[in-house]
This record gives C-alpha cells, structure tokens and sequence, in this order.
C-alpha cells in the first residue's frame, strides 16, 4: 500500500508516517517509481509506536525496544526490555505527580496568605 492508504487506515499523517520512517521506527520500500511501499504489517507497526508514544516513550526510547514488541494495544504483548522501560517511565511519572502535589500544596499555602 502507499503512505496515502496507510496513512487514511492508521489516521496518522504522511508526513508523520515519513517522520517515523526517518527515525527508523516504520520500515518502508520503495517501488520502480520511487514511492514508498508498505506491507500490511506496517498498520499494526504504526499502531504499536502510537501507543508507545501515548504512553510517554520518546522516539529513541521507542526505536530500542520496538523490535520486541508484538501484537496492538491494547494488547501489546512485551519483551522484559520494553517492561522494564514501561515500569520505569511509570515511575517517573509517578515521582512527578508526587512532586506537582507537593508544588500545589505549597502553592495553595502561599494563595492563602497573601490579601487580595
């Protein structure tokens, strides 16, 4: 298929689909004409970096652990590489909610001194 019908089947943009494909995440042939290429594969491989990316990865990050990764959301079956990198940007999330709580707390400690 071309990056028009890809791009119509995963709702990502060409110029995204182009993107993914310069930083290696989406592999892509060209024909005789030069046009780019994909194979069905390609739909579920979108769909694997859009949910990655929705869950924070960068693309380096995704890029490292994406030859792991098998199957769509949500049921993105997983190497322990790519568990591990979950479970540790999940912390990460985690340490900065825990820090914008204590940022509000604070905050709100503040609002409540100052006259208006």
């Amino acid at each position: 298929m071309l990056i028009g019908e890809l791009s119509a089947r995963t709702g990502v943009s060409a110029r995204l689909l182009r993107y993914y494909e310069s930083q290696g995440l989406l592999q892509v042939r060209r024909d005789t004409n030069g046009y780019r290429v994909y194979d069905e594969d390609a739909i579920i491989r979108v769909r694997q970096i859009k949910a990655l990316l929705g869950a924070g990865l960068s693309t380096e990050q995704i890029r490292h652990v994406l030859p792991c990764a098998r199957g769509e959301k949500p049921d993105l079956d997983m190497c322990p590489q790519l568990r591990e990198l979950l479970e540790g940007q999940l912390r990460a999330v985690d340490d900065h909610i825990e820090r914008l709580r204590r940022n509000r707390t604070a905050l709100a400690g503040l609002a409540g001194r100052v006259p208006v």
